[in-house]
């Protein structure tokens, strides 16, 4: 089993991962407007979606990873 300090540190990974996950979602919705022009917007949609999930998963992932070490 992990020590207490490995899973904070594993989770506060998690958390900062899902957070650059969503920096770059925002990128991808910074160019959606070409993308519309382009005829694309669908594609660009999925990858939005794809993204947002992903980093909401790797952010609570990481929270619960951090939660369950301060409970040891």
């Amino acid at each position: 089993m992990a020590s207490t300090e490995a899973m904070r540190e594993t989770g506060g990974s998690l958390m900062f991962v899902g957070l650059a996950v969503w920096v770059v979602d925002l990128l991808v919705v910074f160019f959606l407007p070409a993308a519309v022009k382009v005829g694309r917007e669908p594609q660009f949609l999925g990858v939005i979606v794809a993204l947002g999930i992903l980093g909401l998963l790797l952010m609570g992932f990481g929270y619960s990873a951090r939660s369950e070490s301060s409970e040891e």
